[in-house]
C-alpha cells in the first residue's frame, strides 16, 4: 500500500478503517486508507484531522516524532488526551508495535512505546479495544503465532487458518489465525498482562464491534453467523456472558460495523458488511437489561456504511464519519476478494437518540434558517452569536458535502 499524495490534503478526508474520537465537541480522525486507481493507498501517519462539530469545519494538524509506518487493521484508543495506536499490518507484515501521541501538547510528537513490561501480544490486526480505568483492554483479531505459542494456547482461543513460514524481526512465525484473547495494557505503568477469563467466551474473531458500558465490555459480530451475536466481559471479575435474544427480532450477522454506548444500558449499532455480502444501512439498539433488540427508524437510509467510525457526541448524538458506501465482496471457487471500486466517504452525519433540549432545538433551527432572522441575530450576546454562527456554517456545509 502506497502513501497518499500530500499535494491534495482535503481529498484525504475520504477514508475507511480509520480511528476517531470526540473530545470537547471536536472530532479527531487519524489513519485509514483510500482506493486510488484500484490500489489501496494508506493515509499519512504524520497528520491528524480535527472537525469542529459546531461549525463542521476541518483543521489539519501535523505530528512529528517517531512516526508510525503505514498501517492497516490497527486499533486506536484515546485516554487522558493521548492517542494510542497498537498493532495492525505495516509494509513488512503483521506487527505488535505500539505508538502514542499526546494531543494536548501544542506541538504533537509520536513516541514509540519501547519500554513496556510484561508479555506483548503476538502480532495481529482487526482487533478491538475497551478503555477502562486508564487501561487499554484488547480483544480478538487475526494474526500470527509461533509454533511454541500455539502449543501454549487452547484450541478454543486460537483458530489456525493457515500455516506458512515468515520472519518478523528475529522471530520465525508459522501459524496464522483468529483469536479471542484478552490483553491489558496499563497506560500508567506501561505493563502488559493477560487476565484469566471465565465463562462462555465468544468465538475467535476480528472485524467485530466493541463498546464499554460501565465495567462491562461488549462484543458483537465479526463471525459468519446468520444473526448478530452479543457477549460481554465483566472487567472486574473477568467473566464472560453470552446474551440469548429472540431470533425473530435479531439483526443480520455482520462485520466492520460500529457499536456505540448511548445510555447506561443501551448500545447503538449501525451499518457494516452483512453476511449476505451487502453494505448495510440499518440501525439497531440493544437493551442490555431487557436483552432485547429494537430496529430504529432513521433519515440516513441513503448512507450505507462499512469500515466507518461512530462516536458519542453532545446530547447523546451518534456521530458517524467516513467509511465506504459500497464495499463489495467477490467470490469464486478459488478465493474471496474485495472489489477495489469503493466509494469512500468524507461526510459527517448524526443520529439523534434522545429528545433535544429547547435550547438545542432553537439553536439548530436558527442555524439552519438564518435568513428568517435577519438583523435580529445582531442583538444576540457575542458568545451566543458566535455559537449560532458556527451552527449556520455547519448546516451550510452539510447541505453541500456529498455523501460518497
Amino acid at each position: 500500500m502506497d502513501a497518499a499524495d500530500r499535494d491534495a490534503p482535503m481529498s484525504r478526508l475520504e477514508r475507511s478503517s480509520h480511528t476517531a474520537f470526540i473530545d470537547n465537541n471536536t472530532l479527531f480522525v487519524w489513519g485509514g486508507y483510500q482506493v486510488v486507481a484500484g490500489v489501496d493507498v494508506m493515509l499519512p501517519s504524520d497528520e491528524i484531522w480535527l472537525c469542529d462539530l459546531d461549525s463542521g469545519t476541518w483543521e489539519r494538524r501535523e505530528i512529528s516524532g517517531d512516526i508510525p509506518p503505514d498501517l492497516s487493521g490497527f486499533c486506536g484508543s484515546h485516554v487522558n488526551g493521548k492517542l494510542f495506536i497498537f498493532a495492525g499490518c505495516d509494509p513488512q507484515g503483521y506487527t505488535n508495535q505500539m505508538f502514542s501521541v499526546d494531543l494536548t501538547e501544542q506541538c504533537c510528537s509520536w513516541k514509540k512505546v519501547t519500554d513496556s513490561k510484561g508479555t506483548t501480544p503476538s502480532p495481529r490486526d482487526k482487533h478491538s479495544c475497551w478503555v477502562h480505568r486508564d487501561r487499554l483492554i484488547y480483544f480478538g483479531g487475526y494474526g500470527c503465532k509461533t509454533i511454541g505459542e500455539v502449543r501454549n494456547t487452547t484450541s478454543s482461543s486460537f483458530i489456525v487458518e493457515e500455516m506458512s513460514w515468515t520472519t518478523i524481526g528475529d522471530t520465525l512465525f508459522r501459524c496464522w489465525g483468529w483469536n479471542n484473547e484478552v490483553h491489558v495494557f496499563d497506560t500508567h505503568t506501561a505493563t502488559w498482562s493477560m487476565p484469566e477469563t471465565r465463562g462462555p467466551a465468544p468465538a475467535p474473531r476480528g472485524c467485530h464491534a466493541s463498546a464499554l458500558l460501565g465495567n462491562k465490555g461488549y462484543i458483537s459480530g465479526g463471525v459468519e453467523n446468520a444473526e448478530l451475536d452479543m457477549s460481554c466481559l465483566d472487567l472486574e471479575t473477568w467473566t464472560w456472558t453470552k446474551f440469548d435474544t429472540a431470533s425473530s427480532c435479531t439483526p443480520l450477522g455482520r462485520s466492520m460495523h460500529t457499536m456505540t454506548p448511548i445510555s447506561d444500558h443501551t448500545l447503538f449499532i449501525y451499518g457494516g458488511l452483512g453476511t449476505d455480502g451487502n453494505t448495510l444501512n440499518d440501525a439497531w439498539q440493544f437493551n442490555t437489561l431487557k436483552k432485547e433488540w429494537t430496529k430504529m427508524m432513521h433519515p440516513h437510509k441513503d448512507k450505507p456504511r462499512v469500515c466507518h467510525t461512530a462516536c458519542l457526541g453532545n446530547d447523546n448524538d451518534v456521530v458517524v464519519f467516513g467509511g465506504s458506501s459500497n464495499y463489495c465482496i467477490l467470490m469464486d471457487s478459488v478465493a474471496v476478494l474485495r472489489a477495489p471500486s469503493q466509494h469512500h466517504c468524507r461526510d459527517v452525519f448524526m443520529f439523534q437518540t434522545q429528545p433535544y433540549s429547547l435550547f438545542r432545538l432553537c439553536e439548530d433551527f436558527i442555524g439552519g434558517n438564518p435568513e428568517l432572522f435577519g438583523k435580529q441575530l445582531n442583538w444576540l450576546p457575542s458568545k451566543l452569536r458566535n455559537k449560532i454562527d458556527k451552527r449556520v456554517a455547519f448546516f451550510s456545509v452539510t447541505k453541500t458535502v456529498p455523501t460518497a
